[in-house]
């Protein structure tokens, strides 16, 4: 597993210069507007929700003693579930309304990585990789919030708290790394095909996935490279996977 998920990391090893070797910028253009706006509605949501989530929190403390103490740890508990639970909106929301302008990405780095122009793969239309990124990653926000909300309650436990952060980040990653590596399996595999081929590779997913979210760390600058860096990284290490596999006749070969 963690040799996979340094994999799914190194992935992004050259993926700055690839983008710029093979001229993809101008697919980003569209994708990096949505991530914007997505990101200043989620940060503004976040902004107003925080204190009335932790005034919520706060009517459970009866006494008046240590009240402003306890409304403000409220407070800070709500600035965390609004900002968890609105990147995992936000991620979801960019991966699947920009399938259509990420598939030609992914398809131009498996041929320039593959020495060829032309596959053997399914042929789609915008519409088509549209309703399935929806698709895909309307399944995925839905099993993600119900492992995502019972580990945010378990940040109330003292020393469990440091447990349930880790593995908030490990699903994050994971499902932001599972919509990444799915816009090079669309043209390879049916919709299940790919799910059961991320599990196989979920390490590499959740490495891809761990850069995601270090990329929006970085204000700004971060949630405009986080596509174009992140799912370039994911073609090439997801075109790797399905070379090998075609080595091994696990799947249709590829040329």
């Amino acid at each position: 597993m963690i040799n996979n998920i340094l994999k799914g990391i190194q992935g992004y090893t050259g993926a700055l210069a690839l983008i710029s070797k093979l001229k993809l910028w101008k697919y980003f253009f569209i994708p990096i507007i949505i991530s914007i706006i997505t990101a200043s509605l989620i940060a503004l949501s976040a902004y107003g929700l925080s204190d009335n989530i932790g005034n919520f929190i706060a009517k459970i403390w009866p006494w008046d003693f240590g009240k402003d103490t306890f409304t403000w740890i409220s407070t800070f508990i709500g600035v965390i579930v609004v900002v968890v639970i609105g990147l995992v909106l936000y991620k979801h929301i960019i991966m699947a309304l920009s399938a259509p302008f990420m598939s030609p990405v992914s398809e131009k780095i498996e041929a320039h990585l593959c020495g060829i122009e032309l596959h053997n793969h399914r042929q789609t239309s915008f519409r088509q990789q549209l309703w399935r990124g929806i698709r895909i990653n309307f399944r995925n926000l839905g099993k993600e919030l119900l492992i995502t909300v019972p580990l945010l309650l378990l940040k109330f436990i003292p020393v469990v708290n440091i447990f349930s952060i880790i593995l908030l980040i490990m699903v994050q990653a994971y499902y932001a790394g599972f919509g990444n590596m799915d816009y090079t399996l669309e043209r390879h595999f049916k919709y299940r095909e790919s799910i059961q081929f991320i599990r196989r590779h979920r390490g590499i997913a959740i490495g891809n996935g761990l850069v995601f979210i270090l990329f929006l760390i970085i204000p700004i600058v971060g949630v405009i490279l986080v596509l174009p860096m992140s799912v370039t990284a994911a073609s090439i290490t997801t075109v790797e996977l399905l070379k090998k596999d075609a080595l091994l006749n696990t799947t249709k070969p590829l040329v």
